[in-house]
């Protein structure tokens, strides 16, 4: 049974969660609702609902791993639920990076001012491509992913169910099951790299045109705001927030891959995965509010919200 801390964070993790859930699920419905209406969906919705969708199934498996270390260690032992869990935590998590990456691209290509031919040309191809770049994307996480699931071996197993159950030394054959796991994961990781750069060289460009913009306008003094600056600092605020959160969460997911073989390690365990959940539920409810459509929408269902609210006191 959980001790008083341990359950203390689990109802913290099941809060962020929820919130989590609540968010990425209404991008996805809004979106939805938006392709029956109109038969068709924009470059950015599309990006949006597929970043929503893997950020569920990525909260999803954290909460599930949240609990089933604290609740049901042995659940480890068994290879088929773990390949299946650390399978899917490692997919939702490339998805995320790449699926965020491909938002930072599409901000950058459709707000920067540029005019050398390669972005033009970018800029030009970037809807008609966009599909089968995150075809690509999903593809490609499918295939990085399936090699973690082949270090789970009976002996890694053991392992686990060494460490789960009477929190013992690690004998020397389970170190070196251990390192071979551990060297796999670290290049799993790694991998995750390119794509956040990318994204850091999104950010910079699009800083180097709204500063661009901006000595524009001052040339030819005009105001301040106008609707290109505003989807300049729209932009920045999405990507530079997506890149901090990450930052943290990437540092508590290799914590948190790695503490089944320290000893002692339950409570920082569920530390890191409370510190993992914050990025995928709290960088939605940014986008939320940096997208226009989705502002819009999720006004009108505060609105709704509290209209019922008020009928019901009288």
């Amino acid at each position: 049974m959980p001790g008083k801390v341990e359950s203390t964070l689990m109802v913290i993790a099941t809060g962020e969660f929820s919130v989590g859930i609540l968010g990425n699920a209404f991008i996805g419905l809004v979106n939805f609702l938006d392709w029956l209406k109109n038969r068709k969906i924009a470059s950015i919705d599309l990006i949006l609902t597929s970043l929503a969708i893997s950020r569920i199934c990525l909260l999803c498996i954290v909460l599930l791993d949240c609990f089933i270390f604290v609740l049901y260690p042995d659940v480890y032992i068994s290879g088929k639920q773990m390949r299946i869990i650390d399978f899917f935590w490692t997919l939702s998590n490339h998805l995320n990076v790449w699926f965020a990456t491909c938002l930072s691209i599409f901000y950058f290509l459709k707000i920067a001012n540029f005019f050398h031919p390669l972005f033009l040309w970018m800029k030009w191809r970037i809807d008609r491509v966009i599909v089968r770049i995150l075809l690509g994307c999903f593809a490609f996480s499918v295939f990085i992913s399936l090699p973690v699931t082949e270090n789970l071996n009976d002996d890694f197993r053991s392992c686990v169910k060494t460490k789960a159950r009477w929190k013992a030394n690690l004998t020397w054959k389970c170190r070196v099951n251990k390192d071979d796991y551990a060297s796999t994961k670290i290049v799993l990781n790694l991998l995750t790299l390119f794509p956040i750069s990318v994204s850091l060289i999104s950010f910079l460009l699009l800083i180097l045109s709204l500063l661009r913009h901006m000595r524009q306008m001052r040339l030819n003094a005009t105001g301040c705001r106008d609707p290109s600056t505003e989807a300049h600092t729209g932009a920045l605020k999405a990507v530079i927030s997506f890149l901090l959160l990450f930052v943290a969460y990437y540092l508590s997911f290799l914590i948190a891959t790695s503490s089944y073989f320290m000893p002692g390690s339950d409570l920082a365990l569920i530390l890191c995965e409370l510190i993992a959940l914050i990025y995928p539920s709290s960088h939605t409810f940014i986008l939320i509010l940096g997208n226009n459509k989705l502002r819009q929408a999720s006004l009108r269902v505060l609105w709704k919200a509290k209209y019922i609210l008020n009928r019901r006191k009288f």
